[in-house]
């Protein structure tokens, strides 16, 4: 027996729910909130900001292409080995993937015209929308998406995120194809005919909707693939289009990225931008003075720029679902081995101040290895509501950092310790590093930081391969599940950079994904809570704040979405007025 459902549909996944920014969006007054963002708020449901209906009934003019600012570069648009947030963005103006998001965050559909989900769990079947074409005129097809998936597992590939088709989505066969004791066309997915995709689980996985408008997810057409011989989504000319834009302009490390309306877009009706022209400027206030030149459509403030700006119309905060935290390379340094000493550190920060005196955009101080405001569980709460559950272990308490502090020096037979960390060398990650440096040094007698800011991808690159001390980072949740932050932390997983391993919390996280507990809510709930104590208990990480972003946007612009799950902001439904 088969539950059918059709291309308008009801998620089957837990409510979407992170704001970090607090329960309600920050908006500037008057024609501020005329922006027509449509703002995520901790229940899931989307806040449009008036002058939408402008937006979505197309009654406007063209004014051109919308001029976005980003903080980092973006070094390729391959969805399979893409990581990082801003390249997500981009790839998700260009390309659809089965799924997309409505302005509230649930997915609906986009590639697939509708679905249906066995009564077990274990089978998805999708129906393809057939006047979905490639840029390049060539429909898209089931096989695409089965070439895309495969090449997600293929070690060979050495996909970031292939545990998002093993672990998460729990593909039949995707964890031994990665192991490499199965070929890649042993995975759990199969083009029945061009137009009908089957996905076979080992387990029913209730956020399984969510994960299909990720990026990984996204189809690749295989012949334009192999034409490129190796460089595919390294430039215009090696990246293929099925999606709202056309990228018609990008090198790598390049400075800007431009796109145009795509008019082969099956829903191109819908589109009411010409283009839209990223600008990666890492100086906040050269980014500023650009918006205020007329050159930006939309950027971000931080900082001393929020005091400056939060009374302009112009001004909007929300949440971008990424949570700050330092992590320790507890395998690699051994003084950092001494647990007494994390301790120590995790409780000599003062995150109230950092988010006061530094951020100043709404973040919000974090106590928990789940952020604050996410996902909401059987008990109607947010998973991490209560931010006083580790006060023991992650406070600001100067008097117990001391003592903790103390022991460990004792423990080790010495009386100080020099560390380094790195972090992005952007502008507000190094202010923030500041500060940390400066809170930890002063409560500490005997601790010295050096502070080692490199461009992000180099960053990353280190503290991949444990060439780290400390790193200043953060994680953007990719589905609406507390799994997507304590899945970081299993044994061996890519993004568990101080190598942590705990045989216990493992199989918790086994036993939650696919054991007795994987449809059991409460039970559920209740065991992802022992994991998190495991991590916090352990000073894993230092947990710092939730991260909320506060952005400028021109009053002629409308219908812009800001997510805080997978993709932050999402274009389809923007409209830029003449002024």
């Amino acid at each position: 027996m088969k539950r059918n459902v059709t291309a308008i549909l009801l998620s089957a996944v837990m409510a979407l729910g992170l704001a970090g920014c607090g329960s309600t969006a920050v908006k500037g007054t008057g024609s501020s909130a005329a922006s027509g963002s449509v703002v995520t708020t901790a229940s899931g449901t989307g806040t449009t900001v008036s002058g939408e209906e402008a937006a979505s009934s197309g009654a406007v003019s063209d004014g051109g292409d919308l001029n976005v600012m980003i903080e980092t570069p973006v070094e390729g648009l391959d969805p399979q080995t893409t990581e990082d947030g801003t390249s997500f963005e981009v790839i998700a103006d260009y390309m659809d993937g089965l799924m997309q998001m409505d302005k509230n965050g649930e997915p609906v559909p986009a590639i697939a015209e509708s679905y249906e989900e066995s009564s077990d769990g274990l089978t998805w079947t999708f129906h393809l929308r057939k006047d979905a074409k490639w840029s390049n005129g060539t429909p898209v097809t089931a096989k695409d998406f089965v070439f895309a998936w495969q090449r997600a597992v293929d070690p060979d590939t050495a996909a970031i995120y292939s545990y998002m088709l093993s672990d998460i989505g729990q593909i039949k066969n995707a964890a031994d194809i990665i192991d490499g004791k199965k070929d890649k066309s042993e995975l759990g997915v199969t083009a029945k005919d061009d137009y009908t995709l089957v996905v076979t689980l080992n387990a029913p996985v209730s956020y399984f909707l969510n994960l299909m408008y990720f990026p990984t997810f996204y189809p690749v057409n295989e012949d334009f693939y192999n034409k490129c011989n190796g460089t595919y989504g390294s430039s215009q000319d090696t990246i293929l289009s099925d999606g709202a834009f056309v990228i018609d302009d990008y090198e790598p490390a390049a400075t800007s990225i431009h796109m145009k309306k795509n008019e082969s877009y099956y829903d191109k009706d819908r589109i009411k931008l010409s283009g839209i022209k990223y600008s990666v400027i890492q100086d906040s206030q050269t980014a500023l003075m650009s918006y205020q030149n007329g050159d930006l459509d939309l950027t971000l403030v931080n900082g001393d720029q929020v005091d400056q700006v939060k009374d302009d119309p112009d001004y909007t905060s929300f949440s971008s679902g990424y949570m700050w935290y330092i992590a320790p390379n507890i395998s690699g340094v051994k003084e950092l081995q001494n647990l007494n000493l994390r301790l120590a550190m995790t409780m000599a920060l003062n995150r109230e101040s950092i988010c006061n005196d530094v951020c100043r955009d709404g973040s919000v101080p974090t106590y928990t290895a789940v952020p604050v405001d996410f996902a909401t569980g059987p008990d109607g709460n947010a998973f991490s509501a209560d931010q006083s559950r580790y006060s023991s272990v992650c406070a600001y308490d100067t008097a117990k950092a001391a003592d903790y502090w103390k022991k460990g020096l004792d423990e080790l037979g010495i009386n100080s310790l020099e560390l380094t960390m790195k972090m992005d060398a952007d502008d507000e990650p190094q202010k923030v590093a500041q500060v940390i440096k400066e809170e930890l040094e002063a409560a500490l007698p005997g601790l010295t930081i050096n502070l080692e800011p490199e461009p992000k991808k180099q960053r990353l690159q280190d503290m991949y391969n444990g060439d780290f001390d400390l790193g200043l980072t953060r994680w953007g949740p990719d589905y609406d599940d507390p799994m997507t932050y304590l899945g970081m932390w299993k044994t061996d997983v890519t993004y568990n950079y101080g190598k942590f391993s705990d045989s216990t919390y493992d199989s918790i996280l086994e036993e939650c994904t696919t054991g007795d507990l994987a449809l059991d809510q409460k039970g559920r709930w209740d065991a992802l809570y022992k994991a998190e104590d495991i991590i916090m208990n352990n000073a894993v990480i230092f947990p710092l704040y939730t991260q909320c972003n506060a952005e400028m946007i021109k009053s002629n612009v409308k219908g812009v979405e800001f997510h805080p799950v997978a993709i932050n902001r999402v274009y389809k439904d923007a409209v830029k007025t003449a002024e």
